[in-house]
This record gives structure tokens, C-alpha cells and sequence, in this order.
């Protein structure tokens, strides 16, 4: 038998591992950003009413931490971008932490890059629409180059035929219709006749 060993991470790109680790990052700091602060807030007896914006960093971090364990799972798992962590990831610099609005602002940056948006498309079986490419442009043409060198002869009958073509001919001067007496006559008679 057979063994099948996977290789770390799968073969995802790098960087769905660099949003997994920030997300994991982001919430061990939130739960510890969390904590402190609780800590801070709850003996006070005027601070208190803010201790629920103080534990919900810490909620976000464990949810930070899910996220990025089934990210940088091995096996991956069929998983979505989580478009909600990185924002509330950036609502935390209302708490104070500045890492975690930083890690939300690069996972949305790459959520956006086509090779992570195709990576979660091919994880979850959606097809990911391919954007046509340019096709490349034709070569130009290329000269053909002699077999051999043709005679002087041949070289010197080209010339003079291709001087003789590059002078231009005289124009053949034009015609001039002469009035006779017939068409005074008649040209007359069409005036007199007509009414006025």
C-alpha cells in the first residue's frame, strides 16, 4: 500500500497562508487585547457599561482563531472568504488595537487578488470565470534571404527596368471641342425657340 502524505497547507498560494496566519495572529492579540482591557474596565463601577465593547474583541479573536485553523487546515476544507472577520477586524481600532485594524485591511486586500479568488472558487467546486487573454500578436514577417546571389547581369536589368518604372511618363495633352457653325446653328435655334 501506498501512503499519501500531503504537503503543509496544500497546495494553496501564499497568500491565503498570509491571511490564515494574520487572522490567527489577529486573534490571539484580540483575546488578550480583550482580557486586559475587561480587566481594566470591570472594577470600575463607571467604566462598567463599557465592558461589553471589551469583551467583544475577544470574542472576535476566537473567531479569528476557527477561521484560520480551517485556512491553514491540511487537508484544506471547502471554506469561504470571510469578508465579515477582516471588517470587524478593522472596527477594532475603536477598542485600541491598531495590529488587528491592520490585519482586517491586508485580508481584504487579498481576498481580492484573482489567484486567492480563484483558490477558494476551486476549493469550494464554483467555477471561477478565466478572463480572456490578449492572443499574442503575430510575428512580424521576416525577409527571405537568397539561396543564392543572382548574376550581375540579372542585377543590372533589375536596375534599369526600375528606373525606368520610378520615371514618370508625360501626360498626353487633351482634346479641345471647337464650336463649328453646326452647333451655333443649332444652339440658336433652341434659344429662339424658347418662350420668355
Amino acid at each position: 500500500m501506498s501512503e499519501t502524505t500531503y504537503s503543509p497547507y496544500g497546495d494553496s498560494p501564499g497568500l491565503v497562508k498570509t491571511i490564515g496566519v494574520i487572522t490567527l495572529i489577529s486573534g490571539i492579540v484580540n483575546i488578550f487585547w480583550g482580557l486586559i482591557a475587561t480587566a481594566i474596565v470591570v472594577p470600575t463601577i463607571i467604566l462598567a457599561c463599557l465592558a461589553i465593547f471589551t469583551i467583544l474583541p475577544t470574542i472576535l479573536g476566537v473567531f479569528e482563531i476557527i477561521y484560520a485553523l480551517k485556512l491553514l487546515n491540511n487537508p484544506p476544507q471547502p471554506i469561504q472568504p470571510s469578508n465579515t472577520i477582516a471588517i470587524l477586524e478593522i472596527l477594532t481600532v475603536l477598542t485600541g488595537n491598531v495590529f488587528s485594524m491592520i490585519a482586517g485591511i491586508l485580508s481584504l486586500v487579498f481576498y481580492n487578488d484573482p489567484q486567492v479568488k480563484e483558490y477558494f472558487a476551486k476549493l469550494n467546486g464554483i467555477p471561477y470565470p478565466v478572463a480572456p487573454q490578449a492572443p499574442a500578436p503575430p510575428a512580424p514577417p521576416t525577409s527571405p534571404e537568397p539561396a543564392s546571389a543572382p548574376p550581375e547581369d540579372a542585377l543590372e536589368i533589375e536596375a534599369e527596368d526600375s528606373a525606368e518604372e520610378s520615371i514618370p511618363k508625360p501626360k498626353q495633352p487633351r482634346k479641345r471641342k471647337v464650336a463649328t457653325e453646326k452647333t451655333d446653328a443649332i444652339s440658336e435655334k433652341e434659344t429662339d425657340s424658347k418662350p420668355e
